[in-house]
């Protein structure tokens, strides 16, 4: 018997304790800068699983590691989730972490702590069939993902000196294989207008119209992006809209329009500034264009300010480390993976992204379509075999027969 063949059989039987706890995960809440509960029930299965040691770092992230080998990689979930949303849209409660069905039901279930509940896992494997001995291998339950992707391992980066060569996210990816995606932006921009009353508008200059012509040039912008290959096409578009006047009766002399601003590979911060204030002089107008900073505080009470400037970041068909986990798939489940990229932002965008010298890559159990809607759900069975390939792809970097 093989060792993949091994590892694969070990990994279905664990399919029920994983599920397990998923589910305990699921009922426990854990929205961005709420995730103190869930760090615990998280700490104590590492514990119970054995990891070597554990760590929570000043932002709230748990960090379980094992093997004390000279090479330093990790595997990635965040452990955050966005709310519910309206309870009547849900055939089951959102934290009730059901198991029915062959599925886990719940909010979080794919997005993302299934990535988490699998990798963790995985590291009972590794230890058990002893498929490390060149790694120190980090399992990382980062917080605040959810608002401002990212984050987290920027602080683990900088703050902390954490760099491995290799990161894994374990975002739903379906079952394959991903190697990059779109970078993003929030940017905003201010029109100022003067007021006068409502009776007389021909003597004020209204805010309002000035950013109705400002925002369709941002629309027409959105056709004229660039596109790439296998990223695909960046975009604009126009997420949050307010304006401000000194009464009911009276002109707007204030406009304010928030952009979502996704980039494509060869997109820079500084190309979607100038196109976004090119787009205030196709309208005939002066806009104040600026890039937002998150300054939330995390559930410890630390704020650590960031640009909300997300880099795009692909890893290379040929890398060393796509080929690997091309090998350790076919390994496991004798077919060839597909190999593709994310159509959301992950926190690789701050991990690769920034930091080019620390490589990314994708594979998680649950369906990217899953994230922020309700009756959100991921397959039992998808969680043993993200189990499964993440001790195989330890094994096939660290040359085990």
């Amino acid at each position: 018997m093989s060792v993949y063949t091994e590892i694969y059989r070990q990994a279905k039987k664990l399919e029920p304790q994983i599920a397990d706890f998923l589910s305990r995960l699921v009922q426990t809440p854990s929205f961005s800068m709420k995730e103190q509960d869930v760090v615990q029930v998280i700490k104590a299965e590492m514990e119970k699983i054995g990891f070597d040691d554990i760590w929570i770092d000043a932002l709230g992230s748990i960090i379980g590691w094992i093997g004390n080998g000279p090479r330093l990689i990790a595997f990635d979930a965040h452990i955050d989730t966005v709310y519910p949303g309206n309870a009547d849209n849900w055939e089951t409660p959102p934290f009730s972490g059901i198991i029915k069905d062959g599925y886990v039901h719940g909010r979080g279930t794919a997005d993302q702590k299934g990535g988490l509940a699998s990798m963790i896992y995985a590291a009972k494997l590794i230890k058990e069939l002893d498929l490390n001995h060149n790694f120190t291998i980090l399992f990382t339950g980062t917080v605040m993902e959810e608002d401002c992707d990212g984050i987290a391992w920027e602080h683990l980066i900088t703050e902390d000196n954490v760099k491995p060569e290799l990161v894994v996210s374990t975002e739903p990816t379906s079952l394959n294989i991903y190697r990059g995606h779109r970078g993003r932006m929030e940017m905003t921009a201010e029109i100022r207008g003067t007021s006068c009353h409502g009776s007389a508008p021909e003597r004020g200059d209204n805010a309002i119209y000035k950013m109705a012509r400002f925002a369709l040039e941002v629309e027409k912008l959105n056709e004229r992006l660039a596109n790439d290959s296998f990223l695909g096409k960046g975009t604009i578009t126009a997420s949050i809209m307010k304006s401000d006047s000194p009464s009911q009766c009276a002109v707007a002399d204030y406009a304010f329009l928030q952009v979502d601003r996704r980039l494509t590979q060869g997109e820079t911060k500084e190309l979607a500034v100038e196109q976004l204030q090119e787009c205030a002089t196709l309208a005939g107008v002066e806009a104040l264009v600026k890039v937002l900073r998150y300054e939330e505080k995390a559930y410890t009470g630390k704020q650590y300010p960031v640009e909300k400037y997300y880099p795009t970041w692909v890893l290379h068909e040929n890398s060393q480390y796509i080929k690997a986990a091309d090998t350790a798939f076919q390994s496991i489940f004798n077919k060839k993976p597909i190999i593709d990229k994310w159509t959301f932002s992950t926190n690789c965008v701050f991990i690769m992204g920034k930091h080019p010298h620390i490589k990314c890559m994708g594979f998680g159990p649950g369906d990217e379509d899953q994230a922020h809607a309700p009756n959100e759900r991921i397959k039992v069975s998808d969680l043993g075999d993200a189990t499964a390939f993440y001790a195989a792809l330890v094994a096939q970097l660290d040359g085990v027969e």
